[in-house]
């Protein structure tokens, strides 16, 4: 799991920012990056976009797609890391989305979640999860592999910051 002291002090010395749009997690990844002494220099903010009409509304992820797919889905956490970014003026955008129970949402099993990065140039990282175990667990192991995801970009995006 990458440590979230080190992915913001990769931000930090790349002069690049990053802002977090969560659902199934209400909070707790901004919650461990705000832990970390001196996040400030790095951490834009975020929106707890748990209901899915706010996905829409805040983030600007497509009525039709969330009508057509639900919140469960790729496009969707795509949609809300880019929206995040462009709402907070980061310079990158980690959003989830996902089922962590107890009953399945929009047709999507417990433990289906979907992560994904937005970054410079609008491209866009996006991983499924299938996690198992109790409601805790997913959510805490989605906030792993969110950091984890962001911690990967960053490691193949060297060179890259915001000016």
């Amino acid at each position: 799991m990458a440590d979230v002291a080190e992915v913001l002090a990769t931000l930090v010395e790349r002069r690049a920012t990053v802002a977090v749009a969560e659902s199934l997690t209400g909070g707790l990844i901004g919650a461990a990056i705000t832990a970390v002494s001196g996040s400030s220099k790095a951490f834009r903010g975020g929106v707890i976009s748990y209901a899915t009409d706010l996905k829409h509304e805040l983030l600007g992820v497509p009525g039709e797609l969330l009508e057509r797919e639900g919140a469960v889905h790729p496009q969707v956490a795509a949609g809300m890391a880019a929206g995040v970014a462009r709402v907070c003026g980061a310079t990158y955008g980690l959003a989830v989305t996902g089922v962590a129970g107890p009953e399945p949402q929009d047709g999507k099993a417990v433990g289906t979640v979907f992560v994904a990065v937005a970054g410079p140039g609008g491209q866009i990282w996006a991983r499924e999860l299938r996690l198992e175990g109790s409601r805790e667990r997913i959510r805490v192991e989605t906030v792993d592999e969110a950091v984890d995801l962001l911690s990967g970009v960053l490691k193949a995006n060297i060179g890259e910051h915001s000016g």
